[in-house]
């Protein structure tokens, strides 16, 4: 548990750094980038390893009907991360809210708390979804100002829906791969 919470220490910290400290990382120049990007890959392989290695402590045993709702967020998550990814015009729904990355995130930790009802779960997802939150306010105050973009012609979608539905296809393999089966059984 504790390579959990060091990771998500990490994590937080390089992410809010810039936010929290923006002389030091300002300061810091090109190379700050570097620092940064060392905490985020140390967080997350810290978070990785206290996760597979963390002893399972049961909290609440979900219900089998949410890994049905588990996969259709996490297909959301994935469209809703994604809609922001094309230049210019964005698709639905980039061009309606102003984090769509940071909020595929929060639905990708909140699907994930729904079926996984053990502690370092409950610690890991529920501290992604708290980095998450903290990290759009700390956007939304440091730059309150929001235009959104045009909205994506059909190309777009269609080209969002083939990678979300590719990219899904490719966690699934993760998972089972890893020994985690996704699916209902």
């Amino acid at each position: 548990m504790i390579f959990i919470l060091a990771g998500l220490i990490l994590w937080t910290g390089a992410h809010y750094f810039k936010r929290l400290a923006p002389a030091k990382r300002s300061g810091l120049g090109t190379a700050g980038k570097g620092v940064v990007a060392v905490g985020i890959v140390a967080g997350l392989v810290l978070m990785i390893l206290g996760y597979r290695g963390a002893e399972f402590i049961p909290v609440w045993s979900p219900p089998a009907f949410l890994m049905h709702v588990n996969n259709t967020l996490m297909l959301f998550a994935l469209w809703v991360y994604g809609s922001s990814a094309a230049k210019g015009a964005k698709a639905w729904p980039a061009y309606k809210i102003r984090h769509p990355q940071l909020t595929g995130f929060k639905i990708w930790a909140v699907a994930h708390l729904l079926v996984n009802g053990d502690l370092a779960s409950i610690v890991l997802f529920g501290g992604l979804l708290a980095w998450a939150v903290g990290e759009v306010i700390l956007i939304n105050k440091a730059e309150p100002d929001w235009t959104p973009p045009a909205r994506a012609g059909m190309a777009t979608r269609v080209r969002l829906a083939v990678i979300t539905l590719v990219l899904y296809g490719l966690i699934s393999a993760i998972h089972i791969w890893l020994g985690v089966w996704p699916f209902p059984a």
